[in-house]
């Protein structure tokens, strides 16, 4: 199974750098990871919102294959706890899908049609992350998911 998690922008604090790598190489133990990161659009004038979610939206879609199960890192999604994202993760990796993608959106979160398109949609937290933090605390879980799913001693009920 792989794995994708696509996210705009790079990472520029050095301490989220040097722990998403730490969490990448745990990671691997258990599955294909990747990080893609995509150039943010910058869009301004009249309308720029709306064409700034349109035109992420579309960044987003070109990295998406049709056999792609597609979940939206999203404020308003579904909070799970960790065995809970654990259970949905071995569901989904257990299924003919071959990759499962997540996807952290823009400063503005995604348009609604996106968001129509892909339902899947998890909430990390009611409170709110830097886009930075978000990619380190999901790949976090990640790996605490991955160790649950293979009932190592790493999460602590």
């Amino acid at each position: 199974m792989k794995i994708l998690l696509l996210v705009f922008g790079k990472t520029d604090e050095d301490f989220i750098i040097e722990a998403i790598k730490h969490y990448e190489k745990r990671i691997k133990h258990f599955f294909q990871f990747e990080i893609e990161v995509i150039s943010e659009p910058k869009l301004h004038g009249k309308q720029a919102l709306k064409r700034q979610l349109d035109e992420e939206a579309k960044l987003f879609k070109s990295k998406i294959k049709d056999y792609d199960n597609v979940f939206l890192l999203d404020e308003n999604g579904k909070e799970l706890s960790s065995v809970e994202f654990a259970k949905k993760l071995e569901i989904n990796m257990n299924t003919s899908k071959k990759r499962l993608v997540f996807i952290i959106g823009g400063p503005y979160g995604f348009s609604q049609s996106f968001k129509n398109k892909y339902s899947n949609n998890i909430s990390l937290s009611k409170m709110t992350f830097t886009h930075q933090m978000v990619r380190l605390i999901f790949i976090e879980q990640l790996y605490r998911a991955a160790t649950i799913i293979k009932g190592l001693p790493y999460q602590h009920n």
